[in-house]
């Protein structure tokens, strides 16, 4: 796969490009480092099959809305084509807890000073390989239900994980969602936003790479980190972010239900789902019938 990404590098004018080491850690794209001659190396992405002409367009749009309107600290994109992107290269985080107070400051600062009407974003966008509607909705309950939980229905593997009951009860699920979620506003988020998803500068401050961006809730964002597998240290970051932003003590019990969005896209996107299938199946569980 190194050799698809150098011969796209090439295609696309970078020249100087004379190998790509692989990397690991994404569970869509291929990625590696494209080392060069005489200048610094980038990390370049692609997919085997670009699924859509615009998709890393999107990215890279959604790159520079969260580091020019939100104030996140983004890679720089240096290329970007229908089937290649091409990023300054990041480091891994450091391990330790001030990093994560420092992403804390960060992302309630995106939260606050974002904050929009209408739930949605100027254009589709994509996570993974799998689009985004984002259709301009002046309710959050509705915006949530239709493109960020009953959307993944018509996927196939979806509809094989889930039975008739299943999807009947989210369905139910989303009907109830004005009781079950606070009315919040709408601001800009990530979209995507796991361990995986948080690097460092040069300098060791926080960084973020392949967003899904949106204007819905904020909590959307923190569902993901809670949910998903993240070390130790972040702990920091969940106190730091509550108090900032002045999170009421149910916040934990809502982390769940927000996070079924992700549940249902890794159903969606790969065979083994981590879980997520009996997941969503227990969070559903109250809202079947018979």
């Amino acid at each position: 796969m190194t050799t698809l990404l150098l011969d796209r590098l090439h295609t696309a004018g970078l020249d100087d490009v004379t190998a790509v080491e692989p990397v690991e850690g994404g569970l869509a794209a291929v990625a590696g480092i494209a080392v060069r001659d005489g200048n610094r190396p980038l990390f370049v992405k692609s997919f085997a099959d670009v699924p859509a002409d615009d998709l890393f367009a999107a990215e890279a749009q959604g790159l520079h809305a969260l580091r020019e309107r939100g104030g996140l600290t983004t890679p720089e994109v240096v290329l970007v084509t229908r089937d290649l992107l091409a990023l300054s290269v990041l480091r891994e985080r450091p391990e330790d807890e001030t990093f994560w107070e420092q992403l804390a400051h960060a992302l309630a600062r995106l939260h606050t000073s974002t904050v929009h009407d209408r739930f949605g974003w100027e254009r589709d966008n994509w996570l993974g390989r799998y689009r985004q509607v984002n259709t301009w909705t002046a309710d959050g309950h509705e915006f949530f239900a239709q493109h960020r939980l009953l959307r993944w229905l018509p996927e196939p593997r979806v509809g094989k994980a889930l039975g008739e009951r299943d999807r009947r009860a989210l369905e139910r699920l989303c009907d109830r969602l004005p009781d079950l979620l606070p009315a919040n506003p709408a601001c800009l988020t990530h979209g995507d936003l796991w361990a995986q998803n948080v690097l460092a500068t040069a300098e060791g401050l926080p960084a973020v790479i392949d967003p899904a961006v949106s204007c819905t809730w904020a909590e959307v964002d923190l569902a993901h980190l809670w949910c998903s597998p993240h070390p130790p240290e972040a702990k920091r970051f969940f106190a730091v972010y509550v108090e900032l932003t002045g999170l009421d003590d149910d916040w934990r019990s809502r982390m769940p239900l927000i996070q079924l969005r992700q549940s249902l896209a890794l159903i969606a996107m790969f065979d083994h789902d981590w879980g997520a299938a009996e997941q969503v199946r227990e969070i559903l569980r109250p809202f079947r019938v018979g």
